[in-house]
């Protein structure tokens, strides 16, 4: 039996164990930066096997094994706040708290895949990272920073992916995810009776034109061809029916593929809201709320190196591009790396909500495949390597 026959035979062994994690980690879902008995759990697990282990980010772990060129393999692990609404034997048992995203799978295929290594030949060193914080927190940001990155030669992630059909894995090169950046816009005007606004300056209004003239840079001033998102997600003024408020606010999104689509992009929102605010005798600050997501790149050689070695695992198909974010692309901007997907969507068994839906479920059943496609996309690379 060959090595990658016998790593997809451990695999298919681990998958009560994997489930059993992942029921585990859905039961008890941790936001971000909270998740201290999750990784808990992982590192008692971990340290078992015989990895050596390095704490970073409060709850984050980073295992490795052997010595060498460097392969790192990444889980994160993070809930989000929702509250479920499955009815399983498993369900958050945390009000208000709940895995809608299939972080939980991605913790426990990475430690079927731990399990794998530690008991297969390798060429090299195999980095595991346990991140915490996806969700928002940034988490793979403050990772790199720390240094976990610089000696790694490449790096893999998989998600579970509720558009593909259950065990279908998804390989794309090029830009998979979107960037992802939060805006924020404050407007000054000048209050007073609603039934005289001459004598006021509305802030509500000069919102909705700069909230249209937002649109107007998608439409208008990036081509047709090349993706990108506004949108204008909370709005917030006014405290009565007959008061023209002082101040009023917008608060929304913008994605791109590109960084310079995104740069170009955020210059002009700046251009607009400032010139339509003077334009209307108000003030206007705009002001970007959190620290931009790239986009997440998939390395070509590395979508053509994972199409070959994962061929006999399942079906691969090229999945669409999604405008949704991912902070994995802060590993992608450091080293090569590829973002794959697992397809987990299932009709016959009722699994076919969204990611972030309090409904959202996985297809447990292929989980196997995910600690599978860890173990032979490290232990070929670093095959290929020596």
């Amino acid at each position: 039996m060959s090595v990658e026959e016998d790593i997809i035979k451990k695999a298919r062994e681990l998958s009560s164990y994997i489930i059993e994690k992942r029921r585990d980690f859905h039961m008890h879902p941790e936001l971000k930066f909270e998740e201290h008995r999750t990784s808990s759990i992982v590192l008692e697990e971990l340290e078992n096997l015989g990895y050596e282990i390095h704490r970073t980010e409060k709850t984050g772990i980073v295992a490795t094994l052997g010595d060498g060129a460097t392969v790192a393999l990444r889980a994160d692990m993070d809930a989000l706040p929702i509250n479920e609404e499955n009815d399983v034997p498993y369900k958050s048992q945390v009000p208000g708290k709940m895995h809608a995203c299939g972080h939980d799978a991605h913790t426990a295929m990475l430690l079927g895949a731990a399990k794998i290594i530690a008991d297969m030949p390798i060429n090299g060193r195999v980095k595991l990272i346990f991140q915490p914080g996806e969700e928002g927190g940034l988490g793979a940001k403050y990772i790199v920073e720390d240094g976990y990155l610089d000696d790694v030669d490449a790096v893999f992630g998989i998600h579970v992916w509720a558009d593909l059909p259950s065990g279908v894995i998804g390989i794309r090169e090029g830009p998979l995810l979107a960037s992802a950046d939060s805006f924020r816009v404050k407007i000054e005007g000048m209050g007073g009776h609603a039934a005289v606004p001459q004598y006021a300056i509305d802030p509500i209004a000069v919102a909705f034109d700069i909230g249209n003239a937002y649109s107007k840079i998608i439409s208008r001033e990036i081509d047709p061809l090349e993706p990108a998102v506004i949108s204008v997600t909370k709005v917030e003024a006014g405290t009565a029916f007959n008061v023209i408020p002082e101040y009023a606010e917008l608060w929304g999104t913008i994605r791109t593929f590109r960084e310079d689509v995104r740069n170009f992009i955020v210059d002009r929102m700046k251009k607009i809201t400032k010139g339509y605010a003077n334009s209307m005798r108000c003030k206007a600050e705009f002001e970007i709320t959190m620290d931009s997501v790239p986009p997440t790149i998939n390395d070509a050689k590395l979508a053509d190196f994972a199409r070959r070695v994962l061929k006999n695992l399942g079906k691969i198909e090229v999945p669409e591009r999604t405008m949704g974010s991912e902070d994995f692309s802060f590993y992608t901007k450091k080293a090569p790396g590829l973002f794959l997907l697992l397809g987990i969507r299932n009709e016959e068994k009722g699994i076919i909500y969204p990611h972030h839906h309090p409904r959202f479920n996985v297809d447990e059943s292929v989980l196997w495949m995910g600690a599978a496609m860890h173990a032979l996309l490290a232990y070929n690379y670093l095959e290929a390597r020596k």
